[in-house]
């Protein structure tokens, strides 16, 4: 008995391995089939069997798998024949009583399936070329013909069926299968009570074939679960991590450098409102000033892609004010000496000049530049000392 436990606690365990390789269905409708057969069956009395053959049965299965190793069906089964489905013998009178009409019996039965092949084999994707199913369950039957209430013998019975279908599964995509199907079906009750009378089974082979219909997951049949190990699964959650630091730090750093864009304009707007101006800027007012200015790095004449929008609001000043004329007047901070500042204030205004006559197409006789060296007096902080300023001449 141990033994036996233990067999089957393995056999389930396995059964449980092969249903978790699977995907699961998506919808009620995925693993469902179809299918019919006929065949032959006679009673088992012991004795001239083959005389007794009742043609033909036939049966209508419909069913479903759970999984790849349990499923379920239900099946409608008429017998045919002039013979005897199933003959009883009445003790009291001492005779046998026969069915003689042409259809013996009807039966219903609610079956459950079985996959053996998957079951201790398992399941490798797609179904074997043959395999072995189980079919068991119970069902209710009719008799026919020379069973007579008013003889006092029943027409109703419950059954028992058991029976192994030899499978071949066909076809590129193996959604047909042909199966040839020995089998037994026990009648669980006489008209003398409820009884497992060996008598009182038939012994049938049925050829039958089922279609599959299509699943959700593309296929005819169960397919194989994309499983990932755990090293995979930990190199994705290490590369998740580190992409969310990279994010973080970008993050960081653009509300860093809008700080700094936020403290540099507040400095401007300082500069500009700044109530009385110094003699050096009152001079340089000799004209109107036109709000942009270029700022330039420390010890450099080239211009910063990002003041080119202050260059671009120039030129189109000047586009709309065709009588318009332009000085830019370079400036420098005071670090360095005074040859190297005045040089260095005269190259960024001819790099101003130079980018509204080439980038945006202004005519260089409406440009003039001029170099002031160095200065300390535009503002308190250097970076708004090494600028490039724009004056309409034109416009006193």
């Amino acid at each position: 008995m141990k033994k036996l436990f233990l067999m089957l606690a393995a056999a389930t365990f396995a059964a449980n391995v092969s249903a978790q390789t699977v995907e699961e269905s998506k919808t009620f409708f995925d693993n469902w089939y179809i299918g019919v057969n006929a065949g032959v069956s006679a009673p088992s009395t012991g004795y001239k069997v083959f005389k007794n053959i009742s043609l033909p049965e036939a049966s209508l299965r419909i069913g479903r798998w759970i999984t790849p190793v349990f499923g379920f069906a239900a099946e409608g089964t008429v017998n045919f024949g002039n013979k005897p489905e199933i003959s009883m013998y009445d003790k009291v009178k001492g005779q046998w009583y026969d069915n003689k009409t042409a259809v013996n019996n009807l039966r219903v039965s609610l079956l459950g399936t079985t996959n053996f092949s998957n079951w201790f084999a398992g399941y490798k994707g797609e179904p074997r070329t043959i395999e072995f199913i189980g079919v068991y369950g119970l069902g209710w039957q009719h008799v026919f013909g020379g069973y007579k209430k008013k003889d006092g013998y029943k027409c109703n019975f419950w059954a028992a069926k058991l029976g192994m279908d030899i499978a071949f599964n066909l076809g590129a995509a193996k959604a047909w299968q042909v199966y040839l199907e020995p089998n037994i079906v026990y009648n669980l009750e006489t008209n003398h009570g409820v009884q497992f009378d060996f008598r009182q089974s038939m012994f049938g082979v049925n050829v039958g074939v089922n279609y599959k219909f299509g699943n959700s997951n593309g296929t005819h049949n169960f397919k194989i679960a994309q499983l990932r190990d755990q090293a995979e699964i930990d190199g994705l959650n290490a590369q998740i991590n580190q992409l969310r630091s990279e994010s973080a730090s970008k993050d960081s750093k653009i509300a860093a450098d809008a700080r700094t864009i936020q403290d540099l304009q507040n400095q401007l707007n300082a500069c500009r409102n700044q109530p009385k101006p110094t003699a050096a800027v009152a001079a340089v007012k000799e004209n109107v000033a036109l709000q942009p200015i270029v700022i330039f790095r420390q010890g450099k004449s080239t211009i910063d892609a990002a003041q080119y929008a202050n260059i671009e609001m120039v030129a189109k000043y000047m586009k709309n004010h065709k009588d318009a004329k332009l000085l830019v007047k370079g400036y420098a901070s005071p670090e360095g000496t005074k040859e190297i500042n005045q040089k260095l204030s005269e190259q960024r205004a001819i790099a101003v000049k130079n980018a509204l006559v080439k980038k945006y197409k202004i005519a260089a006789d409406r440009i003039e530049t001029k170099g002031f060296g160095a200065t300390s007096e535009l503002s308190e902080e250097n970076d708004f000392n090494r600028v490039a300023m724009f004056f309409d001449t034109n416009n006193k």
